[in-house]
């Protein structure tokens, strides 16, 4: 398991906004290696992710500007946390 603590990020574009935080390298060699074993697009690595006891399934992807990766953190969650962009987020991920 991969816990990690940040700031909840705000990316919006033309199309809309969506939240997420990053996985910095650091903590990110056992992602790497799963994304070895397990070849899917764009190299993600199926996840499941829990915030403040509220668990979903995502995929975090990698990230080319930090050597990490990103996690989407879904408008669900946005609502039944109560969190926002801004926010210090401490994040478990569990590898599938």
């Amino acid at each position: 398991m991969i816990t990690l603590t940040g700031p909840l990020k705000l990316w919006s574009n033309d199309e809309g906004v969506a939240h997420f935080m990053t996985v910095p390298e650091e903590l990110s060699g056992e992602i790497r290696a799963q994304a070895m074993l397990v070849r899917r697009g764009f190299r993600s690595v199926k996840v499941e992710a829990t915030v403040d006891g509220f668990t979903w399934r995502t995929s975090v992807f990698p990230s080319k500007s930090s050597g990490g990766y990103f996690l989407p953190i879904k408008r669900d969650v946005i609502c039944n946390t109560g969190i926002a962009a801004g926010d210090e987020v401490t994040v478990s991920l569990e590898l599938l």
